[in-house]
């Protein structure tokens, strides 16, 4: 779940948990300067109109896309920022990636894989200039299901940044940019190829702290945004691509997987419980096609989706040479990370072995004395990010409920009864999922009493029954 909280100081946190946001001048000045390595190598696909579609301000730009209708089906054209054309094997610049391994996000200011010198201008994927890119490219059936891929390097120019909102804005009115025009259509069958799958597709809201509406110094609000139709359908498009790059791994007997085990029965039957108790009435219904039909822009359905998120745990990265290939249970198939290269180091490794995989010439040697290291980088840093998070949420909770310690709160007991010492519970407003002294059943609806709301040790407390 995305978090914006520009209001709150995020610097403790950072601090606590050691994460850089500052660069070695020997490793800006790298970014500054670095050049494309694979020049001589590249296509000339500056005539195809590839936009990028991504959060209002963003400058990192790992995407661009263009979909076209064909014979038989859709053309579905994907660049990704080539990121390893700027970083020489060797250099302090990649030493520093080795290290990060991904772009911790703060909320008030994200702690970057790579100076914005390289991920927010020589890299990123800005429009109308030309950039280094890696081109994927679909041709996929009229149910939207692959036929064939292919992927090489190439030398694009996007015609156009858009931002979700205005993307929103425009599919409503029936305007939406004509390189995108087929989005709806192919994402829509690609989420029914999903769901055939049985793959579990989290779709997140993002939540906002704003100033609040009393006018208060130090009184926040906690907003949810809602989630558009179009960032659903955008990431369609990225999934198919990191199940592509999995299948060709997965035949070629080397590169980087992201695997994930299947959820076990009795976590199933927890999250059925618990989505229950929340007023949702699964029936026959399975996990995936139940979490599809969710709205996910109400307080239940956001809370609903943060309880699925423990259907995922577990997810790790392998480095597959000769040896057993494991699925992402979460998706469905076989996975690899290879679309977001500005912001997690194992895409751009994982690239490197597409491109070989694809071009038929053996993995670069420099990606394969670096799988371990790669490996070790991104299991540790994946904690650290997930970490992070969930410190910063508690810290924005604690603080948007700090001036109301002995308010009473509607909420709905998510797990409870006496044999918990707490009981779990999603307060609908603002929405957040605490905990509660006392015994409540689950699915009970109550009011609850906030007893503790303390910003430095970023904990929050209920209380059952409310006074």
């Amino acid at each position: 779940m995305k978090l914006y909280a520009a209001p709150l100081d995020f610097r403790p946190i950072a601090e606590e948990f050691s994460v850089p946001t500052d660069f070695p001048e020997e490793v800006t000045a790298q970014a500054a300067t670095a050049q494309d390595r694979y020049a001589e190598q590249r296509r000339d696909a500056r005539d195809i109109p590839l936009v990028t579609i991504d959060p209002a301000g963003s400058k990192d730009l790992d995407q661009a896309v263009f979909i076209e209708a064909r014979d038989g089906g859709y053309r579905v054209l994907y660049a990704i920022a080539d990121v390893a054309a700027f970083i020489e094997p060797g250099s302090a610049l990649e030493t520093e990636s080795l290290k990060r391994g991904q772009t911790i996000y703060l909320p008030d200011e994200p702690a970057r894989l790579h100076p914005a010198e390289l991920s927010e201008d020589r890299a990123s994927l800005l429009a109308d200039v030309d950039r280094p890119a890696v081109l994927w490219t679909f041709n996929l059936d009229t149910a939207g299901e692959v036929e064939d891929f292919s992927v090489e390097r190439a030398l694009v120019r996007s015609r156009a940044r858009l931002d979700y909102d205005q993307a929103h804005k425009d599919l409503e009115n029936g305007t939406l940019h004509s390189s995108i025009a087929l989005l709806p259509e192919v994402g829509k069958l690609r989420q029914a190829s999903s769901l055939r799958r049985e793959a579990i597709n989290l779709r997140l809201p993002s939540q906002r702290v704003t100033e609040s509406s009393d006018g208060k110094k130090g009184h926040y609000e906690l907003v949810m945004e809602p989630r558009h139709e179009v960032m659903d359908y955008n990431s369609e498009i990225s999934l198919l691509t990191g199940m592509c790059a999995g299948r060709l791994m997965e035949e070629h007997g080397v590169g980087f997987l992201r695997t994930l085990s299947a959820a076990t029965p009795e976590a199933e039957a927890t999250f059925r419980s618990e989505a229950e108790a929340l007023g949702f009435d699964l029936g026959e219904s399975s996990i995936s096609e139940f979490l599809h039909s969710v709205d996910a822009d109400s307080p239940r359905g956001m809370a609903v989706m943060r309880e699925a998120q423990r259907l995922l745990r577990g997810a790790d990265y392998v480095w597959l040479e000769d040896g057993q290939a494991d699925v992402h249970a979460g998706i469905g198939g076989y996975y690899a990370h290879v679309t977001a290269p500005l912001r997690r180091l194992v895409d751009r490794f994982a690239t490197e072995v597409c491109l070989a995989l694809s071009g038929g010439y053996e993995v670069p040697q420099w990606v394969c004395e670096r799988a371990g290291d790669v490996m070790s980088t991104m299991r540790s840093t994946s904690q650290l990010a997930s970490h992070v998070d969930k410190a910063c949420l508690n810290l924005t909770e604690a603080t948007v409920l700090a001036p109301w310690v002995g308010t009473n709160f509607e909420a709905v007991v998510v797990d409870g009864g006496i044999k918990r010492e707490k009981a779990r519970l999603f307060v609908l407003d603002p929405p957040v999922i605490g905990q509660a002294v006392g015994h409540p059943e689950t699915g009970k609806e109550t009011m609850v009493s906030l007893v503790k709301a303390d910003v430095e040790e970023r904990d929050v407390l209920f209380a059952w029954p409310a006074d």
